[in-house]
């Protein structure tokens, strides 16, 4: 398949509800490939969720080839619809949750309490030559040499040392000159029923933590603190929760001070939480809405019972000859242990490929062979010989060497009725989506973009490789490298 041609296929992505495909205008950034009302898909993203595993059920080609394109254009069809629904629930306010709102704030304050450890209380933790000549006379055996490898490897376990012993005086400077109070009344396991949500666990400098608002990570600790350790103290490790609950939020408000919540990277990681934790619970929402009744749910397994059901599967061999008369006379062998079915494909198969496969077609779905060898195939047990049977393509002998039983067969088990369940639901939303991708906000793709950034792409990666086949590349040196490190093979005497 072309570049050209998997790009093109975005007819195909678009056949329900098209986009508008234009080219972008001439203010717009170089690498945007689409936008959904006034949210921009670039390029860049789309090769980010590539690399990642962030995209499931996709596979993921190897850089500059056609089957990437056509990847692309599969995840960008899943970004269109994230984008959809986003800008959906912004339309219906879904973003004033009090409980969205304070899973942001949290998260929010967690990235700057991160940056404000490593910039402030960490920063750079610095490896002297010194250092690691001490570790390295301490450690390694005499006579070993101080190669590059084992450096790093040196500065590495020094440096780990180094900031476990910083971050365990981080807690000292974190709290320095703020005064903290824990009610220790109200972190108790007993009273957590009727504990009111705005009822204060803590203060600190003109703060209160609330406990509706640690409720989750105080329970959490405790239950995971006993199912670990049956001997643990629940009140521990509830109370150590709101204390490094209170070092987040001491830390992420020094960080405020600091300006650091203008940092072009955290603000990028807290607008991509906040809009993908939103997508998130819009759709949880709409799927609850969407929710089938008993007699809808029935009535699409019954509709739709072929797709979700997974017909018996068997494993066969089988070997063809030309007459009923050879194919009587082999089972007969085969029966009384005369010859193996092996030996039988082997010497008397007149199938093209017996003699590669030795008969073995592997698993064959019910239903899907000529009716009189699909009857004899699922008709026989497990190691018995059925035949012969005939078919245009002469006289065959099967037996089966294994079986997978049917699945979701049953619309009255429970895993059939959750499967569909869940395609359902997928399939409301799916319909939902390409409403809004209709008439709920346009969709453009410009097409013409895309289709010369997958070609750099390529590029790119054509001629890398090619400088990395040239002698004395980088590539070359470490390959070289590498086999130095390689323990030659044992010799046999």
């Amino acid at each position: 398949m072309s570049r050209i041609s998997a790009v093109a296929g975005l007819a195909l992505w678009v056949a329900l509800a098209p986009p508008v495909l234009a080219p972008v205008c001439a203010e717009e950034p170089t690498d945007v490939i689409a936008r959904v009302g006034d949210q921009n898909i670039t390029f860049s993203e789309i090769n980010t969720l590539l690399n990642s595993s962030a995209v499931v059920g996709v596979s993921v080609p190897a850089l500059g080839t056609p089957e990437r394109d056509a990847v692309r254009i599969t995840t960008l069809d899943k970004v269109v619809s994230a984008n959809l629904l986003y800008l959906d629930a912004l339309k219906r306010g879904v973003d004033k949750d009090p409980e969205y709102q304070r899973e942001v704030e949290r998260f929010e304050s967690a990235t700057l309490a991160g940056l404000f450890r490593d910039r402030v209380l960490v920063g750079e933790v610095p490896v002297t030559e010194e250092e690691v000549q001490a570790s390295f006379k301490e450690t390694m055996a005499p006579g070993q040499e101080l190669t590059e490898q084992v450096r790093a490897g040196i500065e590495a376990t020094l440096r780990r040392q180094k900031l476990k012993e910083r971050v365990a005086d981080a807690r000292k400077q974190v709290r320095e000159g703020v005064e903290v109070t824990v009610h220790e009344a109200s972190l108790a396991p007993a009273g957590d029923a009727e504990r009111a949500e705005t009822e204060a666990v803590a203060n600190f400098c003109i703060e209160t933590l609330t406990w509706g608002e640690v409720k989750d990570v105080v329970v959490a600790a405790g239950q995971g603190a006993v199912l670990t350790d049956p001997f643990a103290s629940e009140g521990e490790a509830r109370r150590g929760a709101v204390e490094r609950e209170i070092d987040l939020r001491i830390m992420a408000k020094k960080a405020r001070a600091m300006g650091l919540d203008q940092d072009p990277a955290d603000r990028a990681r807290v607008g991509e939480y906040r809009k993908t934790r939103l997508v998130n619970l819009h759709r949880d929402r709409l799927a609850a809405q969407m929710a089938p009744t008993e007699e809808e749910l029935k009535a699409y397994y019954e509709k739709n019972r072929a797709s979700i059901m997974v017909p018996e599967t068997r494993k066969v061999q089988m070997v063809a000859v030309k007459t009923r008369e050879e194919g009587e006379a082999l089972k007969a062998k085969i029966g009384s242990g005369e010859m193996t079915m092996y030996v039988a494909v082997r010497d008397y198969s007149i199938a093209p490929s017996a003699k590669q496969d030795l008969g073995e077609v592997g698993w064959v779905n019910q239903g899907t062979t000529v009716p009189a060898l699909d009857q004899a195939i699922f008709s026989a047990g497990p190691g018995e010989v059925a035949g012969p049977v005939e078919t245009p393509a002469g006289w065959h002998l099967v037996t089966v060497q294994d079986v997978r039983e049917a699945k979701y067969a049953d619309f009255a088990d429970p895993a059939t009725r959750r499967l569909a369940n869940r395609k359902l639901i997928l399939e409301r939303l799916d319909a939902y989506t390409v409403a809004l991708r209709k008439n709920g906000f346009p969709v453009v793709v410009y097409e013409d973009v895309l289709v010369r950034l997958s070609q750099q792409e390529a590029d790119r990666v054509r001629d890398l490789a090619a400088k990395a086949e040239e002698p004395g590349s980088v590539t070359q040196k470490r390959l070289e490298e590498m086999k130095g490190l390689m323990k030659p093979p044992v010799q046999n005497p």
